[in-house]
């Protein structure tokens, strides 16, 4: 119950999504699970840096940190790289004995490409893929196979303050060729002219696996248009899902042609 209240908690302190309306403010993939329609500005770098803690099946996980880093290559692509640096503490079978190990999770390689532009009922759309190659890790992490992802990211305007941000996809891991077939959906809403925040819905589903299905929110602080921080966190509803997860982040952007 402790740990209900304190995911209840969080997810009421937490966020991003909703500030594509806005002009020139930056637009984030973080901290939600509901990646971003918008692609970074031409010629911008932006760096998405957070801090995870997660419990789930027993693991604990910490991520200090994960990383995404995005240039705008143009009004309609993006490149992107991820990485994420973790220590995870599984259980043993020794009562009172825990093993940890650290490392760097395997390196994502990819790029956001724009679709289609919102009109009526269709989205705002954009094609989100990455590829994790086996050897660019640590090697207690390290892969057997090339894992691929991507995910179509969707937004539609509901009112001035309100959107509806959802995403369908699909995730390799690396090890079988059968994928997570992933989902989300999260509604954004403004809140007053610096603040942002989000509840949101979120699972993953494998071939002859029992599926994974949590909840989270959260909310986001700018301080400008090209600097914000955000606090998120979830909470797991089936078996096979996370326990539960809080976070951290920050992100920022900047102007890498010269004026």
């Amino acid at each position: 119950m402790t740990k209900l209240i304190i995911a209840a908690f969080i997810s009421l302190f937490t966020c991003t999504y909703l500030n594509g309306q806005e002009k020139g403010r930056m637009e984030t993939d973080r901290p939600d699970q509901t990646e971003s329609p918008y692609l970074t500005k031409h010629h911008f770098v932006q760096g998405e840096i957070g801090f995870n803690y997660e419990k789930a099946q027993g693991f604990k996980t910490f991520v200090h940190p994960t990383a995404l880093w995005k240039y705008g290559i143009s009004k309609k692509f993006e490149l992107r790289l991820i990485t994420e640096l973790v220590s995870i503490e599984t259980p043993l079978l020794i009562p009172d004995r825990n093993n940890f190990i650290s490392g760097l999770l395997p390196v994502q390689l990819g790029g956001k490409l724009a679709l289609f532009e919102e009109k009526g009922l269709v989205p705002k759309t954009s094609l989100i893929f990455h590829i994790a190659p086996p050897g660019i890790s640590s090697r207690k992490f390290r892969a057997s196979k090339w894992a691929p992802n991507f995910r179509f990211v969707m937004q539609n305007t509901l009112t001035e303050n309100i959107g509806l941000g959802y995403n369908i996809g699909a995730e390799w891991d690396g090890e079988s060729n059968t994928p997570y077939w992933i989902y989300t959906i999260a509604p954004g809403f403004n809140i007053g002219k610096k603040w942002y925040g989000y509840v949101e819905a979120f699972g993953a589903v494998r071939k002859n696996e029992k599926p994974e299905h949590a909840i989270d929110g959260g909310i986001a602080y700018y301080f400008s248009d090209d600097t914000k921080i955000d606090f998120s966190g979830g909470y797991g509803l089936s078996e096979n899902a996370i326990d539960w997860y809080t976070a951290i982040g920050f992100s920022f952007r900047f102007n890498t042609k010269k004026k």
